[in-house]
């Protein structure tokens, strides 16, 4: 009992801020951008690091582990929502997640991992190769994806149980993370999975091809059972309001792909040159990125120099900008026809001090190159990794990047 009254008390705070006029204001404002009429630069926070902002906000207080994990995404909106809010949307909705199966690939990760600090989720990860030869090629298997009815219904009951009068619940589709070479570098090891893109280009090309196989099986069974998203307020950290999609012909209960977006990386091509990029990323991932209504495209991974064979993506609506990109340069290859998806520097609130100039001329450079060249643009801070332990940190840049968007 005690954690059904701590729940209903969170969810009531949340509905309260779901009812306010201005989360229909944002999500217009980031349809606006989506659909490539800005009416101002947008601006996001997410992947806090949030073991450094633990305190009594955050504290949670419900005993089963299942109740913790719902107590945990509501204290830690209603935080943000207090302390760091820039352009997010809350919604006055509790998803719970669908109980699906994914056998996966069917390869274990085998690693060592270092840690600079015991509660930190932030990790070092030294993988050891486990497709050295060409004939383990066999070992990657098509994933096969099943439903346990029963158990989502059972936690959908539970949840109504909870909340129903305060909150609308509802089922959460499966979570689609579609990249070939992010996964790859974690069965070869960094160092081996650029080794063999020069000393085994045809490996790695079938490698490529096999994964993209499995994922359009994945996709094929998701999309049949009925467990993809029905709803997608976000895509890879950013708001993913727009008036395109879903598509015609859409039916809430049998979500199809080209419903929704997706988001492509390929992190490890950052040391690829552009023709290696298009040869092993770009090709064998046509098939993936078509099926999608619109596509998000990179992430960490500098794209300035590469600019050509994205644009070959199709539906692709927003690239990542990150702070390794020359910004100019993507300015002008972007203009008006993508969103300019900017990744400010996350180090900027890891220095000893917090430089307050430093971060304002930081984000006003991407506005102002964004304003000469007509790029709709997004100020996205993600991979925080540490602010100092001074949480205030992401409440002074919040106010600064919401002062630079709105001038």
């Amino acid at each position: 009992m005690q954690d059904r009254e701590i729940l209903r008390e969170l969810a009531e705070k949340i509905a309260s801020v779901a009812a306010l006029p201005q989360q229909a204001q944002t999500r217009e404002l980031w349809r606006a951008l989506n659909d490539l009429t800005p009416r101002r630069p947008m601006v996001a926070i997410d992947q806090v690091c949030w073991n450094e902002l633990e305190n009594d906000e955050l504290r949670l207080r419900c005993e089963l582990p299942e109740n913790r994990r719902y107590e945990q995404t509501l204290r830690r909106t209603l935080y943000q929502w207090n302390h760091f809010p820039v352009d997010m949307v809350v919604d006055d909705i509790l998803d719970v997640e669908m109980a699906i199966r994914d056998t996966g690939f069917g390869l274990d990760i085998h690693e060592e991992t270092r840690s600079t600090e015991e509660t930190s989720e932030v990790l070092s990860h030294l993988y050891l190769n486990q497709l050295s030869r060409d004939e383990d090629l066999e070992k990657i298997h098509m994933p096969r994806i099943a439903h346990d009815a029963a158990e989502t219904q059972r936690r959908l009951e539970r949840a109504h149980g909870i909340f129903d009068g305060i909150l609308r619940v509802e089922p959460r589709g499966a979570e689609l993370y579609l990249s070939v070479w992010d996964p790859a570098s974690q069965w070869l090891g960094m160092e081996g999975l650029l080794y063999a893109l020069i000393d085994r280009p045809e490996f790695m090309l079938a490698l490529a091809h096999r994964m993209v196989k499995g994922y359009l099986l994945k996709l094929d069974q998701l999309e049949a059972q009925g467990l993809l998203p029905r709803r997608q307020p976000l895509i890879h950290c950013t708001g993913a309001y727009t008036d395109a999609l879903p598509a015609p012909g859409w039916d809430p209960a049998r979500p199809r792909t080209q419903d929704l977006w997706m988001f492509g990386l390929a992190q490890p091509f950052a040391s690829a040159s552009p023709a290696m990029f298009e040869e092993f990323e770009i090709g064998p991932c046509l098939p993936l990125f078509e099926r999608f209504g619109r596509v998000y495209y990179g992430c960490c991974d500098p794209l300035d120099r590469k600019m050509d064979a994205v644009k070959r993506i199709p539906h692709l609506r927003k690239v990542s900008v990150s702070p390794w990109a020359n910004e100019e340069r993507c300015a002008q290859e972007l203009g008006s026809a993508y969103v300019f998806s900017r990744k400010p520097n996350p180090a900027l609130l890891a220095w000893p001090s917090f430089d307050e100039k430093e971060v304002r001329d930081h984000l006003t450079c991407s506005r102002d190159l964004c304003r000469q060249y007509g790029c709709p643009l997004e100020l996205i801070l993600k991979d925080i990794s540490t602010v100092g332990h001074d949480p205030t940190r992401l409440e002074k840049w919040a106010r600064i990047a919401m002062d630079i968007a709105q001038a």
